[in-house]
């Protein structure tokens, strides 16, 4: 399959059984959704599910890759998505585990991060400071 719709509806198929799906298009790819919550890339013609600390391990014992991509400094960014394995995308059922765990990575990122904060009151604007006045000269 390629980067496609074919491609698309196929991982919006696997992710079905966790929620409503959708996908959207993004960057050079598309982000997959599972009811509001962004799980997954698909990006040059592979599926990238969520990961953090605590689900990384499972996805590198699985043999799983991260998605990485060159900057321009020409070092190589690595973002907190993998691979899925390659079984995982032949049926929902064998997706589900690794589609747990991408919600609750993408969950724990979504409940992490601070509330925007509420705007500040505009400063008050400064009283002038007095210009020093040149003393008067005395008559006398």
């Amino acid at each position: 399959m390629s980067n496609s719709q074919d491609l698309v509806d196929h991982c919006l198929e696997l992710l079905a059984p966790m929620g409503a799906t959708r996908a959207r298009r993004m960057f050079s790819g598309h982000g997959i959704y599972v009811d509001d919550l962004f799980v997954a890339l698909i990006i040059s013609d592979q599926l990238y599910l969520k990961a953090d600390e605590q689900t990384r391990p499972q996805f590198e014992q699985a043999g799983c890759r991260p998605f990485e991509y060159p900057r321009k400094d020409g070092l190589r960014a690595v973002m907190s998505y993998w691979t899925a394995p390659d079984d995982a995308m032949e049926s929902p059922d064998l997706m589900q585990p690794w589609a747990r765990l991408a919600m609750v990575s993408a969950l724990r990122a979504a409940n992490s991060k601070r509330p925007p904060a509420a705007r500040k009151a505009p400063a008050k604007p400064r009283a002038k400071a007095p210009t020093s006045a040149r003393p008067k000269a005395r008559r006398g």
